[in-house]
């Protein structure tokens, strides 16, 4: 009986050495989370830029690859790029915490600032040094419609190609000073009407799908590089006064201090002296119309907010309304609602 016992008791050691054996060497395979934080850099976080579309999506990101790669060298964080075909596609991926930083345009960045926890740190400045731009309605250069005096003279006759609603100056500035100052909705006015990206809207004026589209200054001039013999056929009938030039906004609650690094790069591109200075703002003329970033924060946006509430004024004005004292009613609430746009605007 003892020989037996010895024996189960040997085995017993042999099978608890084997597995004594596998386990470190599964520890020596597979070494523990905690090990592997100590012993292994993590890579960083990474940076997801919001591009607001000019032209397609795929020119955005080719236009934007340059800068955005010195930014992952001087980081060292990689940048995903966020780009969309829309101006609400992008607005959602904000609202999705998916964009750390943006390029946007007024309407979608108050949009941001007031509800989706962004805020603006940088102002665009154009090649010509100037901080904005002006909105167009553009014709074929064969097109009866030489003014607005034209265009007015035939309601419901033409076809109108405009932009998304959050788009400033695809829609927004012209409705507001054009159409609802004389009473009117570009929706009911036209025969019909096209909604598109400015390219697409001055190819479809080109190509004679519609008499009149919304369009702007850089958008015109990146159409005359991509479309010289179209571009040839556009004519202007319709300028803006100026709009305020698109910012950056960045995420509130993105982690320091990489958010301080980030907008000082951010600023701070194409100011470099010599030879790295020239290729920085080699690499901003490939954005149309684009020289650097000046510093700025919400007070940029007011006039945005501003034109918005003019066309909702217009167009309370000019509505059908029951009796005089709904539409003053209307219009009491309106100005309030101002008050509280501009307080959330300038919290900060």
């Amino acid at each position: 009986m003892e020989k037996a016992g010895q024996t189960r008791f040997g085995e017993r050691l042999r099978q608890l050495f084997a597995a004594v054996m596998l386990l470190c060497l599964a520890v020596c395979a597979h070494p523990s989370r905690a090990d592997d934080a100590v012993g292994m850099k993590q890579p960083a976080a990474a940076i997801h830029f919001g591009i607001l579309p000019i032209g397609s999506a795929s020119e955005s990101r080719e236009q934007w690859q340059p800068l955005l790669d010195d930014l992952e060298k001087k980081l060292g964080h990689s940048v995903d790029i966020v780009s969309v075909s829309s101006y609400a596609g992008l607005s959602g991926a904000i609202a999705d915490k998916r964009v750390d930083i943006a390029f946007l345009s007024g309407r979608l960045a108050t949009e941001a600032v007031q509800r989706q926890h962004m805020r603006v740190v940088a102002q665009f400045v154009r090649s010509d040094g100037a901080k904005g731009n002006v909105a167009m309605l553009i014709v074929r250069a064969d097109s009866p419609i030489h003014d607005l005096k034209d265009l007015f003279s035939k309601p419901g006759h033409w076809r109108y190609g405009r932009g998304e609603p959050l788009s400033v100056t695809g829609y927004v500035a012209p409705e507001a000073q054009v159409f609802a100052s004389r009473g009117l909705n570009s929706d009911t006015f036209f025969a019909s009407v096209r909604v598109a990206n400015h390219q697409n809207n001055a190819l479809a004026v080109a190509n004679g799908e519609v008499d009149v589209a919304t369009c702007n200054n850089p958008d015109l001039d990146l159409f005359r590089q991509n479309f010289p013999n179209e571009a040839s056929q556009i004519r202007v009938i319709w300028r803006s006064s100026l709009i305020p030039s698109g910012v950056l906004v960045v995420r509130e609650g993105m982690a320091e201090p990489l958010r301080t690094q980030l907008i000082a790069f951010m600023r701070d591109y194409g100011h470099a002296p010599g030879a790295a200075g020239e290729r920085e703002r080699a690499n901003l003329a490939r954005i149309p119309d684009l020289a650097g970033f000046d510093a700025a924060d919400e007070s940029v946006l007011r006039p945005f907010v501003d034109m918005e509430f003019q066309l909702i004024r217009e167009q309370a004005r000019h509505g059908r309304w029951v009796s005089e004292q709904a539409r003053n009613a209307r219009l009491k609430q309106i100005d309030a609602d101002y008050q509280v746009a501009m307080r959330q605007l300038l919290r900060h």
